[in-house]
């Protein structure tokens, strides 16, 4: 009896595509973040400074942002809480919660992340021309949100579909 094959796609599939790229990205952004002095930056930390507003985020809103669970960033919150990164303080507008902000350690070193990334989008810009790079932006801006419609679209077909 043979074992049933897995289907193959002719390429690379997107989904792959697109992890490598955010990894290779995100370790781009350690690198230069130790070349920079900053060598207490982690892969994990990337979550966070993805997610993470000026004025401040808790920690649930911004797992949620990041597609990883509240224990998790938690998890990563607490790390960088400890290397003097972030602050956490109670949130004006409930006693109970607490708000994620940067320390000022943090936003020098966000500082030099978000320097960096304008840094890379110019390089980017120039590697690939102008337009074929916005074309790039704007189809992967376009693929969440056509993912996200497939998503919404699904939840509500089985919601509907549900017999109580």
């Amino acid at each position: 009896m043979s074992r049933p094959q897995v289907p193959r796609l002719d390429r690379k599939p997107l989904i792959a595509l697109v992890e490598r790229a955010a990894r290779a990205l995100q370790s781009d952004m350690v690198r230069r973040a130790h070349a920079d002095g900053h060598t207490e930056v982690k892969m994990a930390h990337n979550s966070v400074f993805g997610t993470l507003h000026a004025e401040g985020a808790r920690a649930a809103d911004m797992a949620a942002r990041a597609g990883i669970t509240r224990q998790s960033m938690g998890e990563v919150i607490r790390d960088m809480v400890a290397l003097d990164l972030l602050e956490m303080r109670s949130d004006p507008n409930d006693g109970r919660a607490k708000v994620v902000t940067y320390s000022e350690h943090g936003l020098d070193v966000a500082g030099h992340g978000f320097g960096y990334l304008g840094e890379l989008e110019r390089r980017f810009a120039e590697e690939f021309g102008e337009e074929e790079y916005a074309v790039a932006r704007d189809v992967l801006d376009r693929l969440i949100d056509v993912l996200d419609r497939f998503a919404a679209d699904q939840a509500s077909s089985s919601a509907g579909g549900s017999v109580g």
